[in-house]
């Protein structure tokens, strides 16, 4: 917990990324690093790219995900909850109010425009935020097979119209790592030497 952080300041911080953040998902990451990791140092770089992972990979809305975890590790229990309740009240509020006038509100001409242009702004935030991902992200021979079976996958279902839906991907990803895994436990067994070379560097980094 980070006792010089008041509970106002998630509220605000959380509100703020809710509510100037359109797209969901991974839109939100370039506002959600600039604000929690290069601002306010809540979180590393590190620490929010395995906390994207965890996110994504557990049930729910990955901001929802991760706003938990940021209010859990800077104010506790009470942090969690202002951290969730803050960055949803913003997209139920706008929501709630334009579902009371839906179908006027889209025939209004410039927010037909607006949205198109929104469309265009959040597309290049989710390449973005890929982009960012990949550069952060460990290069290894696992991670870039990885990649590279997923993307092509994703191509060549598309391009065949073959329906496939994503929690396959999720799951295939899933033993993948966990038979790499696997691998990686089976040759420290062999080679003892492996494991304290690993550690070594470890240590070596964190210094």
């Amino acid at each position: 917990m980070n006792k010089n952080t008041s509970l106002f300041s998630l509220l605000f911080a959380f509100i703020k990324i809710g509510l100037f953040t359109f797209g969901g998902g991974y839109a939100m990451i370039p506002l959600i690093q600039k604000e929690i990791v290069n601002k306010r140092k809540w979180l590393t770089d590190n620490e929010l790219m395995e906390v994207l992972i965890i996110a994504e990979s557990t049930p729910g809305p990955i901001s929802i995900n991760l706003a938990t975890y940021v209010g859990y590790k800077v104010k506790g229990i009470l942090g969690s909850i202002i951290s969730t309740i803050a960055i949803a009240l913003p997209s139920f509020v706008v929501i709630f109010i334009i579902s009371l006038f839906f179908e006027d509100f889209l025939k209004i001409k410039w927010v037909q425009s607006a949205f198109k242009g929104i469309q265009a702004a959040v597309a290049v935030l989710i390449i973005s935020a890929g982009y960012k991902l990949f550069k952060d992200a460990p290069k290894s021979i696992f991670n870039l097979i990885t990649i590279i079976t997923i993307i092509a996958l994703c191509i060549s279902l598309k391009f065949f119209n073959v329906q496939f839906s994503s929690i396959w991907f999720i799951l295939i990803g899933a033993v993948i790592g966990f038979i790499f895994y696997l691998i990686d436990r089976h040759k420290e067994k062999l080679n003892p030497k492996i494991t304290i070379e690993n550690d070594n560097v470890k240590e070596d980094e964190n210094k």
